[in-house]
């Protein structure tokens, strides 16, 4: 097994290129870099420093990963892009490096980030998500895995989203999208479970009868009532999912989205 570099593109002599590497036309691999097994650069990308990309991933045209942070706060320091193994960033997609001394940028196994998304320095993408085309998540902001982001939509800074969650199209999140829900609207509101997701990804009906009612009771109207979090942590029969909403409420910076109609509560 060998690598292929198109003669049009530079690849500097520091880069550390695995065997099974296939990279077209017009690309710049700069120093520093790594690229994994079997990953396939189609033409017209530029990674420079200080960035690592996994095995079987597959990088489409116009690609930039590596650029420094749209930060005011950055001096130059060494940060990092990582990029995790089979994923899929389709053309235009931008991957800023952290902000701050040793600082990570990053995106998990099997993720896939369509046309135009965008992630800014400091963020975490989790494994096998979905950003669909011009989504765009901001500096620190945290996407957890599994989860999907409608096209154009958008993360403030330091905004988190949980595990197996849906952000619909256009969708403003200012605040934390707490794990499984199904969210929407310009400010975001959540609007019940992701009910295809969780079926999807192997939840029992119980497992999502268990989500569902703790949600019941942890929103009062659109706000949280912190007692329910409190009995639910108390109730020995709490289930691991349970948990997990619970955990992410507590330690939310933000504040969490609040729920939109109440009527919308899916089975």
């Amino acid at each position: 097994m060998s690598v292929t570099v198109h003669p049009s593109s530079i690849v500097s002599k520091d880069a550390r290129i695995a065997d099974g590497v296939w990279i077209g036309p017009f690309c710049v691999v700069g120093p520093d870099v790594e690229i994994g097994e079997d990953t396939r650069l189609e033409g017209y990308i530029h990674i420079l420093e200080h960035v690592s990309i996994g095995r079987r991933c597959r990088i489409f045209e116009n690609v930039v990963l590596g650029r420094e942070p749209q930060d005011f706060g950055f001096k130059g320091e060494r940060s990092f892009v990582r990029i995790g193994d089979e994923v899929t960033l389709r053309e235009n997609v931008t991957i800023h490096r952290g902000s701050g001394e040793d600082s990570v940028t990053s995106v998990g196994d099997g993720t896939w980030m369509m046309v135009g998304s965008h992630a800014g320095h400091n963020v975490t993408v989790g494994e096998k998500c979905v950003l669909a085309n011009g989504a765009g998540l901001s500096g620190y902001s945290c996407v957890g895995d599994g989860s999907v982001l409608g096209g154009m939509s958008g993360l403030h800074q330091f905004t988190k989203v949980g595990r197996f969650c849906m952000i619909g199209g256009l969708t403003k999140v200012v605040k934390d999208v707490p794990p499984f829900t199904l969210v929407d609207g310009h400010p975001a509101r959540i609007h019940g479970l992701n009910v295809v997701g969780l079926r999807r990804k192997g939840f029992s009906q119980e497992d999502r009868l268990q989500v569902k009612r703790a949600y019941h009771e942890i929103f009062v109207s659109s706000s949280i009532d912190r007692n329910a979090l409190s009995r639910l942590e108390q109730d020995n029969l709490t289930r691991e999912y349970v948990i997990e909403i619970l955990d992410f409420i507590r330690n939310s910076k933000r504040g969490i989205t609040p729920w939109g109609d109440r009527r919308n509560h899916d089975d």
